[in-house]
């Protein structure tokens, strides 16, 4: 199986602009236990660790009957700008980065970047295209639902 630390072939990317201070985004983004707040159909908490380097975190996604658990570590925070994550599930396994940049006018750009490592074989490569729309559709969508809530107040 390999390092969940190095990038896989399921490569997915989403940025959006929201208009607060990079400050306030990076915030909003790492206060881990609210993250299904905008994270559709997903519950997060942390299960080691004070949300810092090192602390490790659960997401759980559950429609209907399907329910995917992702595990991550948290390895760099960079504040106000990089998050870098490695996700080490089962199924979910790579390393993922969210940069904020800030801009003119209080805004900052958000880029999420995720490299999963796919099944092997076959079933890698019909799963690849099938995932990565869907991926990056619910990526984005999850961005946009972040960026009202940090940009209403309702986030930090």
């Amino acid at each position: 199986m390999a390092d969940p630390a190095s990038p896989g072939m399921g490569e997915v990317t989403a940025q959006i602009i929201v208009a607060a201070p990079a400050e306030r985004v990076f915030a909003a983004f790492v206060t881990w236990e609210r993250q299904g707040e905008w994270l559709p159909f997903t519950s997060v908490r942390l299960t080691g660790g004070d949300g810092g380097v090192g602390s490790h975190i659960e997401a759980v996604t559950a429609i209907g009957p399907a329910v995917l658990r992702d595990e991550l570590r948290v390895d760099v925070l960079d504040p106000p700008y990089e998050v870098r994550v490695v996700h080490y599930g089962k199924v979910l396994r790579g390393p993922g980065v969210m940069r904020c940049t800030p801009l003119a006018g209080g805004r900052t750009q958000v880029v999420m970047h995720e490299w999963f490592h796919l099944p092997a074989g076959l079933l890698g490569q019909v799963a690849r295209p099938l995932l990565w729309p869907g991926s990056k559709a619910s990526l984005r969508y999850a961005l946009s639902r972040f960026a009202k809530l940090v940009e209403s107040g309702t986030l930090p």
